[in-house]
């Protein structure tokens, strides 16, 4: 194949309408626009929004309330039940979590919560603890290491 056998696949391009240029291009006379009314004249079709006089659907509906927190950190939450599976005196990192199959990816920061009991020794690193996960941790003789977001 070479560049000057390129061409568009068959039925890509389509030619342009040329509406009202006569009786034999087919679409000559009303160009396509009926007789009359309000659709067949210059600037005549309106939007969407208009509803021939009743009020529009988007001016009965009601404010929409609040805002959106731009700023808001979404965590992937792990319970310390699901640390269980880990080997005493592990590392659990996202990187390990998400090798493990307990959160999806490595990428979203993680949070530990207190929900189980935890019953060895783990070194942990995650984004944020729950104050309550913290002293459980450190109670079975493991460390909690606390990892910048970003």
């Amino acid at each position: 194949m070479k560049l000057h056998d390129l061409q568009p696949a068959p039925g890509s391009k389509k030619r342009r309408k040329r509406v009202g240029r006569g009786i034999s291009a087919g679409q000559g006379k009303t160009a396509g626009r009926g007789v009359k009314g309000q659709n067949a004249r210059s600037g005549g079709a309106k939007g969407p929004y208009f509803e021939g006089g009743q009020l529009p659907l988007v001016r009965r509906l009601p404010f929409k309330r609040g805002f959106t927190n731009t700023r808001r950190v979404d965590y992937s939450e792990v319970n310390l039940e699901r640390l269980s599976g880990f080997a005493k005196g592990a590392e659990v990192s996202p990187q390990t979590l998400a090798e493990a199959g307990i959160v999806r990816s490595a990428d979203k920061p993680v949070v530990i919560l207190s929900q189980g009991e935890l019953d060895k020794p783990l070194t942990v690193k995650a984004h944020r603890f729950s104050a309550s996960a913290r002293a459980k941790i450190e109670a079975a003789g493991g460390t909690v290491e606390v990892l910048p977001l970003g």
